[in-house]
């Protein structure tokens, strides 16, 4: 037998100990049946989600802000958009706070607002910015917004509020979901509207 076939027939047994290496590493991570468990067939997936009941989430008010903003800033185009920055020059907020005891304060200036302007009219909206109460803790805000103009009548403004909070007494901001809408105030004011809503 040739050196050079010596050389491939060596390489071909190490192409298939790998292959057969790797497909049994494969076998051992694939999840297997939990023992005893029926199989989820098509009639079981349904009689589950027939037989349970939906947990819709409800929301409730946490509160509201007044937020005074600047004229935009372009800051040109990207691959997925033109992009635009709008600094939060302050406001207020209050409302009634996880149980009727109240929250209160303003909007600090020196945050922004960082859109992301889509070819279809969409915009992607990220804001972060703090509220300071008015008992003097500071909450920092991360709104993350899709505002969809495009039906004049309806405009669609929804988005996923992150508040972080001190301990304390406004703890329970850390302990949340939030969802809220944006609703501008132009032309009464260079503002706009922020509801957040306690997801329960």
């Amino acid at each position: 037998m040739t050196t050079t076939r010596r050389t491939a027939l060596a390489l071909g047994a190490t192409v298939l100990a790998g292959t057969a290496t790797a497909a049994t590493a494969s076998a051992e991570t694939r999840p297997r049946p939990v023992p005893g468990e029926p199989q989820l067939t098509d009639r079981r997936f349904h009689d589950l989600l027939e037989s349970t009941p939906v947990a819709a989430p409800t929301t409730r008010l946490a509160l509201r802000a007044v937020v005074d903003i600047a004229d935009g800033i372009d800051l040109g185009a990207s691959p997925w958009g033109h992009r635009y920055l709008v600094l939060i020059t302050g406001g207020r907020f209050a409302g009634p706070g996880l149980a009727g005891e109240g929250i209160e304060g303003v909007v600090r200036p020196g945050g922004a607002d960082r859109q992301l302007q889509r070819q279809n009219g969409i915009k992607d909206l990220e804001a972060i910015y703090e509220l300071e109460t008015d008992d003097g803790a500071v909450l920092s805000v991360v709104n993350l917004v899709i505002s969809d103009p495009r039906d004049a009548d309806r405009p669609y403004r929804r988005s996923t509020v992150t508040i972080t909070a001190p301990e304390g007494r406004y703890g329970w901001l850390n302990e949340r979901k939030f969802v809220g809408t944006l609703q501008s105030l132009r032309p009464e004011r260079q503002a706009v509207l922020i509801s957040v809503f306690i997801v329960e």
